[in-house]
């Protein structure tokens, strides 16, 4: 049975065919005759950079999408940190102030280092603090250590709250959207009536809706939107209240032999857990993807930074 892919002829075939030994009336002939035949047989002519449209999905092919990418979300989460590590620059932007770090993931978890405030370069005691906190860790790797348990714990509560996304909400089929990185499936969401959370995380996905859109080659999440439809107590309401109209966003792209990172994010939410009110709006910026050594040490990790800091002071960069 042909499947979609086979179904198609490329520029290249027909290349070949008008380049035979047929004279030009011959070879217009031959290739004329030859689209026909291919347009009643089912195949196109494709052009470079070109595909068909995939298929519209049911709600249950849609539902069952979701729990399959997300599957795999989670699965590279767990794993592409260590098998691909990476460096990268961080810019996270709030009302008061934005802040540019470089990271580079290692195998005691990430190190990062300080290089711009509000896009501007660094002052010189600013310099000099972030050179007196990377000798901090190197002194001491005690501090890296409770670093990366915070990382860990970060990551098994994003991971708590993933896992609950499949049955958190109802999907539609939405159509499909051109991006940078190709077509992706819209799924529209609403909250799933029947979702009883297990995990205090997955809590705060009560009272969502939203889009989740998934590349159709690679079926992997390029966006998640999603906006608190009213307020959410959690924890019978001693722990905390969500408030209505938080938002999420969230995006992906392929940075490389397909390896998917986050290269945006957006987190604005009022809350109070317990006594304290916590108002977020942060705006999260990824760029500059650049692979490192696989099994690096957080030591290792701060010698590449340093020497990132100082071809930029030699180059005129911050810290001149």
């Amino acid at each position: 049975m042909l499947t979609t892919s086979d179904r198609f002829i490329s520029r290249r075939d027909l290349n070949r065919m008008w380049r035979s030994g047929l004279s030009r009336p011959g070879k217009a002939a031959l290739l004329l005759a030859t689209l026909v035949l291919l347009e009643v047989a089912g195949f196109s002519y494709a052009q470079p950079g070109t595909a068909s449209p995939p298929p519209s999905l049911t709600n249950e092919q849609a539902q069952a999408m979701v729990k399959r990418v997300l599957q795999v979300e989670l699965e590279e989460a767990q794993t592409s940190a260590q098998s691909h590590p990476l460096q990268y620059k961080l810019r996270k932007q709030s009302p008061r102030i934005a802040t540019t770090k470089l990271i580079v993931e290692s195998k005691d978890g990430d190190v990062a280092r300080l290089i711009a405030i509000n896009d501007g370069p660094l002052s010189a005691d600013d310099e000099q603090r972030e050179n007196a906190r990377l000798q901090g860790l190197l002194d001491d790797p005690g501090l890296q250590h409770h670093r990366q348990e915070r990382e860990k714990g970060d990551a098994d509560r994003a991971r708590k709250v993933m896992r609950a996304l499949p049955d958190a909400f109802v999907y539609t089929y939405a159509g499909v959207v051109d991006t940078p990185q190709g077509l992706s499936y819209k799924l529209s969401f609403q909250p799933n009536p029947d979702f009883d959370p297990q995990d205090l995380e997955a809590q705060v996905l009560k009272g969502m809706a939203g889009e989740l859109w998934i590349d159709v080659a690679q079926q992997r999440v390029t966006r998640l939107v999603g906006k608190r439809l009213h307020d959410v107590d959690y924890g019978w309401g001693i722990i905390g209240k969500l408030d209505q109209g938080g938002t999420l966003l969230l995006e992906q792209a392929d940075i490389g032999n397909h390896q998917w990172r986050t290269t945006h994010m957006v987190l604005v939410m009022n809350a109070r857990a317990f006594w304290k009110i916590i108002r977020l709006d942060t705006t999260l910026d990824l760029s500059e993807f650049t692979p490192v050594t696989s099994g690096l040490s957080y030591q290792q990790a701060i010698q590449l930074l340093r020497a990132s800091a100082a071809g930029k002071t030699s180059a005129g960069g911050p810290g001149k």
